[in-house]
């Protein structure tokens, strides 16, 4: 993918949770940019359909929230700091031109904060990391192998690289 073609996506960014304007108050706008890096950097080499506009939908809001969210999708009773609903995939062929929904990624401010504060890292920092994890598991990329998780983190790591964000992987504390 081009990085017109990944300029002609679609991001759109909600932010459901008031606090995260108060832990990082460009929010909005890091989240978009991560997610529009970290998809033009996962479709990279990847076979997709030309012309067509790719959608990702990412939701920043509050623990209660991603608890009931990580409950009835995950079976987990608590919250989480990031999750991602995938609904299609990049590859998928459908009419010329028209759009792909990717899916959604929804974290959740208190956790991302106090997992940022616990890795003595920048909230900024960490959004940024979490939003790419998350779109990355919406283009199909996975950790549930030692060799998955080792290439996945990698591209992790490249792609914040270039938001000038350090490795997430190192001891930061």
């Amino acid at each position: 993918m081009s990085a017109a073609q990944v300029e002609d996506c679609e991001i759109e960014v909600a932010v459901a949770a008031a606090a995260w304007l108060d832990a990082c108050a460009d929010a909005k706008a890091i989240a978009g940019t991560a997610g529009r890096l970290a998809l033009a950097a996962g479709i990279a080499g990847r076979k997709h359909p030309a012309n067509s506009r790719l959608v990702i939908g990412i939701r920043l809001t509050d623990d209660a929230e991603q608890r009931r969210l990580n409950c009835a999708y995950r079976g987990r009773d608590a919250p989480t700091n990031v999750l991602s609903f995938a609904l299609g995939d990049p590859a998928d062929q459908g009419p010329p031109g028209s759009p792909i929904l990717l899916g959604d990624v929804v974290l959740a401010v208190e956790t991302v904060r106090r997992e940022a504060e616990e890795q003595g890292k920048p909230v900024a920092d960490h959004l940024r990391h979490l939003v790419v994890h998350g779109v990355l598991h919406l283009l199909g990329f996975d950790h549930e192998s030692e060799l998955e998780a080792a290439a996945m983190e990698a591209r992790e790591v490249a792609i914040l690289s270039r938001m000038g964000v350090p490795d997430p992987y190192r001891d930061t504390v």
